[in-house]
């Protein structure tokens, strides 16, 4: 089996877009070559609260267990609880080129129009370079807004090895098909995100069922009725492409399901689907919440075996650049 790395970051709060287009996904594939890591060192690129990293960790650990994530399958643990990450990173940092890191453009983004900007912003896709190689990882699935960095990935783990001798598995991206883009429901031409100023567009994992619905049934639509998608119905695009992901159902069924029926019925079938989607990892994240100690328990285990793996490469890189043992 490839092994696959996948990381996601304690900021914001959860909503159906990570959920559709990772947590959910990472637990149904599991195996016991998968690692999925909670990025908190990602997370400090823009300050943060004293104490809302660790309040934050804790909660999206309790959703991927919620999920179906089984630390006796796979591997889950936090970021900084593994010391290599930041080692490697280092390492890594001397192999990248400065216009490799000129040319990201989510650094581009993210920095715009702001003052102040830190250096871990800018040098991040080094450290999300050694989350991938640390573990000679074979597959990482992402958004497609993610693979340019998959991309520098390969790239720097190809110099070092042809600079230092073969160390690295070199890594590909793999993209899910359904889901893999949700849009914000007030704006369907946006990705639906933890940071956006307003939630009213956003499904978030912790909002009750009657809060979820009422997201669904004030979601922009478009103008007609004809229930069909398009490039000129992006609206109702997003909620097909919505009910597609949570049923599994694909987008001719469900438009002929719909024929001769209102934007209002299609709202109404969405926000039922999508509860009973996500009704069973609620359920479950009530229990996770009333026991912290044990998921920090599961964590420090995930921890312990990614240590394992991870010192090992670390061991292999420390040899292959030369450093004194």
């Amino acid at each position: 089996m490839p092994r696959v790395f996948s990381g996601i970051q304690p900021t914001g709060d959860p909503h159906l877009g990570n959920w559709i287009g990772a947590i959910s996904r990472w637990a149904d594939e599991q195996q016991p070559d998968h690692v999925f890591c909670i990025v908190d060192l990602h997370a400090i690129t823009i300050p943060k609260p004293p104490g809302e990293v660790r309040e934050k960790t804790l909660d999206l650990a309790m959703w991927l267990f919620a999920a179906g994530l089984d630390p006796e399958v796979s591997t889950v643990f936090v970021q900084s609880h593994v010391r290599q990450h930041t080692e490697l990173a280092w390492i890594l940092a001397c192999t990248t080129q400065m216009g490799e890191l000129n040319r990201m453009t989510q650094f581009k983004e993210k920095s715009d129009g702001k003052d102040g900007v830190s250096a871990g912003l800018y040098t991040y896709p080094t450290l999300m370079a050694a989350d991938i190689l640390l573990y000679q990882t074979d597959e990482v699935p992402v958004g497609d807004d993610q693979t340019q960095h998959i991309e520098l990935t390969r790239d720097v783990a190809q110099r070092f090895n042809a600079r230092h001798g073969e160390t690295f598995v070199i890594p590909k991206a793999t993209i899910p098909r359904a889901g893999a883009r949700v849009m914000d429901l007030q704006r369907p031409e946006d990705k639906m995100s933890k940071s956006a100023e307003s939630q009213s567009g956003a499904i978030l994992l912790a909002e009750t069922e009657k809060q979820t619905a009422k997201k669904i049934m004030r979601a922009v639509t478009d103008s007609g009725s004809e229930v069909v998608a398009g490039p000129d119905k992006p609206g109702v695009t997003n909620l097909l492409d919505l009910l597609s992901a949570v049923t599994g159902r694909d987008i001719p069924t469900l438009e002929a399901d719909f024929e001769g029926k209102m934007y209002g019925d299609l709202k109404k079938t969405v926000a039922e689907a999508v509860n009973d989607f996500v009704r069973p990892a609620r359920e479950r994240y009530a229990e996770l919440e009333k026991d912290p100690a044990e998921v920090r328990r599961m964590l420090a285990a995930g921890a312990t075996k990614a240590g394992e793996v991870a010192e090992q490469t670390m061991a292999d890189v420390r040899e292959a650049v030369g450093f004194l043992q």
